[in-house]
């Protein structure tokens, strides 16, 4: 039994003796030991099996996608008042129609491009190129082209320009990429000038919208610093594909707060196919201008709540007249859906192709009616300003 006990006792001595060198030497052996660390040299990792983890560069998503981001130079001619304007607009319109009073001046801009396609087929912002006479475009590799205007959509402030050189790096575009909250994004393009420039941050909020930027918003929001410049560039995944193009910031400065817009690429890539098939984007219409219902609306309709959009004005002989909608009617639903309000009204007619019927679902008098209007196309229409 002794002899039992001594070995025994010996056992145990030697292995706490081979934990404690492996906790000393190997602690990573251990289960929820400290990992190994990275390689020297600034060498990425890649993420292990079936957990998810990030790489600790992006470096390969950059290099991927950076050669597809082009810098874009405008320049135009503008009206120069030769003395200070006054304060009243309609007095300042007249100033400016007098010969004199004004001169022509040459005025560049910059912004940012994203090739798309092989052939030359680049997307940038509608505000980017607004009333170009000339526009340059210059490449990763440092060539150079002139860009020619394919079509814009003011309405989305999308454009389609095209160049002519050989051998065009596109970028990997998945056409509708899934983007969530919290994903890790990267901003590439060419703020103030300085040269192209990558920014990292977070998927913020997705589908932002009533911003007052667009006609039609439906934005990805993110903290990737975006600045003048950058307008046009390209917003990409951890994996170096292209999930927005990069629009506008919100600042009291001028410079980046962290609160930026991208256009999704699905909505991109739908525009791109509308512009290069038919020269501009065709939209469902009716010839309506919904309302949103405040309270007081809703009070003086005698609502019990303020879902749906009031008709404010119908252009007489189009869809919505034709189909006997009235001013003053309230749309409560679309093709069987509620309507929340006058933009979701918008933007789900959008969509709709022409001649297709639109059933919708009215108010009137403290009456439920139902009407089939047979949906247009929308007319083009100016860019709001910005």
């Amino acid at each position: 039994m002794k002899r039992l006990w001594l070995i025994f006792a010996q056992t145990v001595t030697v292995c706490l003796g081979i934990l404690f060198l492996v906790a000393t030497l190997r602690p990573q052996w251990l289960p929820g030991g400290t990992p190994e660390p990275a390689p020297a040299g600034g060498a990425s990792m890649a993420p292990a099996a079936g957990r998810g983890a990030a790489p600790f560069s992006y470096a390969p998503a950059v290099a991927r996608a950076a050669p597809s981001v082009v810098n874009i130079y405008t320049a135009k001619h503008v009206d120069v008042p030769l003395v200070p304007l006054p304060a009243d607009p309609r007095l300042e319109q007249f100033l400016r129609g007098l010969p004199g009073f004004t001169r022509r001046e040459a005025s560049t801009s910059l912004g940012s491009g994203v090739i798309v396609r092989a052939d030359g087929t680049i997307l940038t912002n509608y505000h980017v190129i607004e009333a170009a006479d000339a526009i340059e475009v210059r490449l990763h590799d440092g060539r150079q082209a002139t860009a020619k205007l394919v079509g814009a959509d003011p309405e989305s402030d999308l454009a389609v320009l095209k160049i002519g050189l050989p051998d065009l790096p596109a970028i990997a575009f998945d056409p509708d990429p899934t983007v969530r909250v919290g994903d890790v994004v990267l901003a590439i393009g060419n703020p103030f000038g300085v040269g192209q420039t990558t920014t990292q941050g977070i998927v913020s909020a997705v589908g932002r919208n009533r911003l007052g930027l667009n006609t039609y918003e439906d934005f990805i929001q993110t903290d990737a610093a975006i600045n003048p410049g950058n307008s046009g560039g390209a917003l990409i995944d951890a994996r170096g594909e292209l999930v927005g193009i990069n629009t506008a910031i919100y600042s009291e400065t001028g410079g980046s707060l962290g609160i930026g817009f991208a256009i999704p690429a699905a909505a991109a890539h739908h525009i791109l196919d509308e512009i290069l098939e038919h020269g501009r984007v065709r939209r469902g219409w009716l010839g309506l201008e919904p309302q949103d219902i405040t309270p007081d609306l809703a009070r003086a309709f005698g609502l019990k709540d303020t879902r749906g959009a009031i008709v404010a004005r119908i252009l007489p002989g189009g869809p919505a007249a034709r189909a006997g909608v009235r001013v003053g009617d309230v749309i409560r639903a679309l093709d069987g859906q509620p309507v929340e309000d006058a933009y979701d009204l918008v933007n789900r007619l959008a969509p709709l192709p022409a001649d297709s019927t639109a059933r919708l679902t009215l108010l009137r008098q403290g009456k439920t009616l139902t009407l089939d209007a047979r949906v247009g196309v929308r007319p083009p229409a100016r860019r709001p300003g910005r």
